[in-house]
Order: C-alpha cells, then sequence, then structure tokens
C-alpha cells in the first residue's frame, strides 16, 4: 500500500510571527527539497489534503473550555481568558485563525491514523505534525494541540488496544505522556536532553506510568552534549525491548530533529546521519512488530534550513519505501536559496548562513556505536548511569530483567 503524506500548504499558516524559532518556512522548505529529490513523485508516497480536525475530535483529548479558549484567543478582548490556558505568552503568542490552523495540523496527524489503521495497513507520515507539549488545558511549547495525543485517543476509540508511541525530539514529551500515563493501552517512550538542562523540565525515569498502568511511561533523561554512538547506543538499551515486550498494534513516532549539534535551541550533539539511523530502526520495528502500521510526525527544529530539510526528507524518504543515499548532493539552487528564504521569512541570518549550508543530504558522520548488552554499562560513564536508571525503572514492570535482557 502507498505510504500517506498529509500535506497542504495552508498547514504554514501555523505561525506565531517571524521572530519566533517555531517558523514555517522550515516545512516549505522541506517539502521543495523532497520535491528535488524525486521523494514526492516516488511510486510508494500519495499526497492526501487533510481537513480540519473537528471539535469533537479534538476534545479526545483537550477540554471543551480549552478548545472555545483558543478559538476566542485571537479576539483583544478575551486575552485575560487566553492567558489562563497558557495563551498569548512569548512561548505561545496567540495569531489569527489560530484555532483553525492548529486543527488543519491535528486533521492531518487524524488523517494520517485512518491510514494506518485501514486495511491493509500502510505507513502515514503528518509532517507538520508532532506537536507534543500541549496540555489538555493549556498549550505549552509552542504547541496549542496535541495532534499525537488526538491521534493515538483516535486509534483506541476506533478499536486498537495497544499504541506505542516513541518520541526523539530533543525535549521532553511529556503531553502525550500526560494524555496517557494512566492508560495502559498505551505505552510512550521518550529520549531527551535532561529536564535538568532544558524545558519542560520533566521526563525523569521515575516518571514510569500511574496507578493503573505501572510501566507505561519510560524516559531517558540524556546527558547535554551527547553525540550519536551515545544517543544511539541509549535508544537500543529501551526502544526495542520494551516495544518488543509490548507489541504494539501501531507505532506513532515524533521525530523531532533538534537533537542536532546545529539546531540552536538545545545541547545535544547528534548528526542527521544519526537521525537518520533512528527512522530506519523505528520503521523496521513498525514492519516487524505493528504489521507496518507506522504513524510518524514532525515536531521540534530551529535549524530551519541547515537541518530541519535534511532530516525529514529522509524520514519521508524512508517511510515511502525510496531511501536516499546520504552522500547524495544538495541541489545546488535550493541549497543557495534556502538561507536567503529564511532571512526573508524571519528578519535574522539563518543557522545555514552562519554555520555554512551542507553541501550533502547527511553530515558524512560514521553512526557506530557499541548497543547496549546486559547489566548496568560503565558506572563512571553519566550516559550509561541514565540508560540503566530508565531500564532498572521500567523493565521489571514488563518482567523484563535488566541485568540480562537487551
Amino acid at each position: 500500500m502507498p505510504t500517506l503524506l498529509a500535506w497542504d500548504p495552508a498547514m504554514a499558516h501555523y505561525d506565531f510571527g517571524p521572530q519566533h524559532p517555531l517558523h514555517p518556512i522550515r516545512l516549505g522548505l522541506t517539502m521543495d527539497l523532497a520535491g528535488r529529490l524525486g521523494v514526492l513523485d516516488a511510486p510508494g508516497l500519495e499526497l492526501v489534503a487533510p481537513t480540519f480536525a473537528p471539535d469533537d475530535l479534538i476534545e479526545l483529548v483537550h477540554d471543551p473550555a480549552y478548545v472555545a479558549a483558543v478559538r476566542a484567543a485571537p479576539e483583544p478582548a478575551q486575552a485575560w481568558l487566553a492567558a489562563r490556558f497558557g495563551l498569548g505568552s512569548t512561548d505561545n503568542p496567540v495569531f489569527d485563525r489560530m484555532h483553525e490552523a492548529a486543527a488543519l495540523i491535528t486533521g492531518g496527524t487524524l488523517e494520517a491514523a485512518r491510514a494506518v489503521w485501514s486495511d491493509p495497513p500502510r505507513h502515514a507520515v503528518s509532517i507538520a505534525g508532532g506537536l507534543h507539549h500541549a496540555m489538555p488545558s493549556a498549550a505549552s511549547g509552542f504547541c496549542v494541540y496535541n495532534d499525537p495525543a488526538v491521534a493515538i485517543a483516535w486509534l483506541l476509540s476506533a478499536g486498537a488496544e495497544r499504541v506505542a508511541y516513541v518520541d526523539v525530539d530533543v525535549h521532553h514529551g511529556d503531553g502525550v505522556q500526560a494524555a496517557f500515563y494512566d492508560d495502559p493501552r498505551v505505552l510512550t517512550i521518550s529520549l531527551h536532553q535532561s529536564g535538568r538542562t532544558l524545558f519542560p523540565g520533566t521526563g525523569f525515569p521515575d516518571e514510569s506510568g500511574g496507578p493503573q498502568a505501572a510501566g507505561s511511561a519510560v524516559n531517558v533523561a540524556l546527558p547535554a552534549r551527547t553525540r550519536d554512538a551515545g544517543w544511539l547506543r541509549a535508544f537500543s538499551g529501551v526502544v526495542p525491548v520494551l516495544l518488543r515486550a509490548f507489541r504494539p498494534q501501531v507505532l506513532v513516532t515524533q521525530h523531532g530533529c533538534d537533537t542536532h549539534a546545529l539546531d540552536p535551541l538545545a545541547d545535544l550533539d547528534l548528526s542527521v546521519d544519526g537521525q537518520r539511523a533512528s527512522y530506519e530502526t523505528l520503521h523496521a520495528l513498525a514492519h516487524e512488530l505493528c504489521e507496518g502500521r507506522w504513524l510518524a510526525c514532525g515536531g521540534g527544529g530551529y535549524a530551519l534550513d541547515a537541518v530541519v530539510p535534511r532530516a525529514w526528507t529522509q524520514l519521508l524518504a524512508i517511510a515511502a519505501h525510496h531511501p536516499l543515499e546520504p552522500g547524495a548532493a544538495l541541489p545546488a539552487q535550493w541549497r543557495a536559496a534556502a538561507p536567503e528564504q529564511v532571512r526573508a521569512a524571519t528578519g535574522r541570518p539563518s543557522v545555514g548562513s552562519v554555520a555554512g549550508m551542507p553541501r550533502t543530504l547527511g553530515d558524512g558522520a560514521g553512526v557506530r556505536y557499541r548497543p547496549w548488552d546486559a547489566g548496568d554499562g560503565d558506572p563512571d560513564s553519566p550516559l550509561d548511569r541514565a540508560i540503566a536508571a530508565t531500564r532498572r525503572e521500567v523493565l521489571p514492570l514488563h518482567g523484563l530483567d535488566p541485568s540480562v535482557d537487551r
């Protein structure tokens, strides 16, 4: 079955303004690059324009009073109400037709969820989605509606009994975790920079699920400056073993690429090649465990020209079963134009113009790493201590011995 890509240029209307880090130019540059490299013409990809998510589906996760506040927020007289729900802050400024913009992105992720749950199952991508910080009654961290949580709630309502969510954004996937913290049908796994040094300040190993769902939340809090080899070691020690134990029917993933060394808002040091390795592994796990039911969302990423388009073009290509060589040259015209487009849209120099635009789709980084084996690893390594803490907390709750099982 073809892979569905939920996309409409109108999704770029989710726009907090030219100075805001989450600028929609990153989506346009991604789609442009994917088109120039032939991904959008791949026989395994079907583009579908989504419709607005209706209130009743948004309210599978969000409080109706919050949805009403989002709709009313652009009215100046409602500023006091908006502020009660986290709207109008520096992180989450109000903009015209904010409800409609957020509902369209949520509609895209819902369209992807419907495709994944169809018969026969297939992959689907919501490249504008992944807004994982929004809480049931509050905006947070650039996120108005939590589209991955809404999609998971819809999958449960449609009959799914086990859904796994894996979040590789540099920030903790706190909103999705909160939505399902006491629901044993949903396993949430988040690998992120430790909340001791980065927003939102949560996501520690002892956040492992509510009274009715012990072990349903999994958090790997990584030290700053973690690089490809360390990040992939952490991934190998937690994600495959827990997904295989949980046996999800659907795999939902969030692919914030703000783990990259060039990202201006965080402190991990991954390459695009390391990020790509996680995409390939999650793709393989979706086939191994879920009959190919894989819903991949975008997420964070603030190196608007130098990182996001390269990372997500590769995500799209992998999901479409049309992978691209990481050493493939970026089209010269795109490479020259992207920094100028970012400058024109934001009024400031881009990461690419300051650090230099890459010449290839990947970074030319080797992604060799030492997979996690049994035991607690190296007790002198902050990275291994972080991985071991998560395994000791969560694996026994799934009937697994952290000293033996990968």
